[in-house]
């Protein structure tokens, strides 16, 4: 039974999905929209979202917060200069996912995950 276990473990140990989720959000806060599968998808937004609140924040220790998990310096700094203020009036909600369908391979469901009001 799984009573009072928390989160996703997407069939991977504990330093596979931390690398996993680091990456994926790195990604979507760099490009702003990634293709993954669902259950992935759903896992990170959580992470994601609060990354977007840090950003909003804008202090040291939110700076240093957010590298902590954010791979890139510049994806780091790309979220406090740009997407913190973007979303400032905002009180959540920053990420969308939008179905596509099936994976070729495997049949899996995919997304597409985006920030909200994203720049075209």
């Amino acid at each position: 039974m799984r009573h009072r276990i928390a989160g996703r473990t997407l069939h991977r140990d504990k330093d596979q999905r931390r690398a996993l989720f680091r990456s994926l959000i790195t990604e979507l806060l760099r490009h702003e929209r990634i293709e993954t599968t669902e259950a992935k998808a759903k896992a990170v937004r959580a992470d994601a979202e609060k990354m977007i609140t840090l950003g909003k924040r804008g202090d040291v220790h939110a700076r240093r917060l957010a590298a902590q998990t954010i791979i890139d310096p510049d994806v780091t700094k790309k979220l406090f200069e740009k997407l913190g203020p973007r979303y400032k009036e905002r009180k959540g909600g920053y990420t969308r996912l939008f179905k596509v369908g099936p994976r070729l391979g495997d049949a899996a469901p995919v997304v597409i995950m985006e920030l909200v009001d994203r720049e075209a």
